[in-house]
């Protein structure tokens, strides 16, 4: 009885003080948790940026958090100097285009293949030990590479680097007869007398130039995407090829599409009608392009580049 009476009043005890408030508190013996005054503090400004925040995205949508309601549209406003330099850019765009078109490229027209020395780095040998193929690494040799597309290949590679800003008609309509109708996006083209031309037409708004097997095989591979049924379907598999090429042309794999490019053969056209145009990556970022005023489109990277495509195209991939 004694053990029960001891017990019953330890836990009569526990009970009361969980229940009963605590006189030493200093929270008016309510029973309430006491907050540090450095959490409340916290919590306030909080609560004080997501209103804040909250009321800027309604009033200035941008980035990520735009709002899509009437109510909230943002207004963009264009400076009447764009709209004069744009007009300015068209005309003369569809000036040069018409002067092309009726005599030529004029000066800068090649009708024979052109080479010029390259600066590249020299490939050390795997039998050779570390100390000797790291110095071979650092050292360069210069090689001869073809600068232009004249007469050395029947197959180009054609990627679109500038936007149509300042685009005439005439220019737009080329560029969709190339499947060239967004920027960074690339094409195999035949190189004969026709597409030389149209390409001429264009030459301000694209990069072409010739490409190697292995760099044919890269885009593919990890580009390429194919047309089924009117929709871009990635080639994850060699059953799509085959299911969509094996009985008109014999391909059943991605090795016989890149043979069929490289090579040219009887069914090229309908092989690169099947490829769906390679979108690329901008060789430039939006931090380049709007801060440190760095434009897509500069003399030195449009036009006919021959050989130097491949490492223009690599930077895109």
């Amino acid at each position: 009885q004694l053990l029960a009476a001891r017990y019953i009043r330890s836990h009569t005890k526990i009970l009361v003080n969980k229940t009963m408030p605590s006189k030493d508190n200093n929270n008016g013996g309510r029973g309430l948790p006491l907050v540090p005054e450095a959490v409340l503090k916290k919590r306030h400004d909080m609560d004080e940026m997501k209103a804040h925040r909250a009321a800027q995205a309604l009033s200035n949508p941008r980035g990520n958090r735009k709002v899509f309601s009437s109510k909230t549209k943002m207004t963009k406003v264009i400076k009447p100097e764009k709209f004069v330099s744009r007009g300015r850019s068209r005309r003369n765009h569809e000036i040069r285009y018409d002067r092309v078109l009726k005599k030529g490229m004029q000066k800068r027209a090649s009708t024979k293949q052109e080479t010029k020395a390259r600066e590249v780095p020299v490939v050390a040998d795997t039998s050779e030990d570390k100390t000797t193929a790291l110095a071979l690494s650092e050292q360069t040799k210069t090689v001869q590479v073809t600068a232009n597309s004249v007469g050395t290949s029947t197959v180009v590679f054609a990627v679109r680097i500038r936007d149509g800003a300042g685009m005439s008609r005439k220019v737009r309509r080329a560029l969709g007869h190339l499947r060239l109708r967004n920027p960074h996006e690339g094409v195999f083209v035949r190189y004969n007398d026709s597409n030389a031309k149209m390409l001429h037409l264009v030459e301000p708004f694209v990069a072409y130039g010739i490409p190697s097997k292995s760099l044919v095989n890269d885009l593919v591979r990890q580009r390429g995407h194919g047309k089924v049924d009117g929709k871009r379907v990635p080639l994850t598999d060699n059953t799509i090829i085959e299911k969509a090429m094996g009985d008109d042309t014999g391909m059943i794999c991605v090795e016989d599409l890149v043979h069929e490019i490289y090579t040219v053969g009887d069914d090229f056209g309908k092989a690169a009608s099947f490829l769906w145009p390679f979108r690329l990556t901008a060789p430039r970022s939006k931090f380049q392009k709007e801060k440190l005023n760095q434009k897509d489109g500069k003399r030195e990277e449009y036009g006919d580049k021959g050989e130097e495509i491949e490492d223009y195209v690599r930077l895109m991939l």
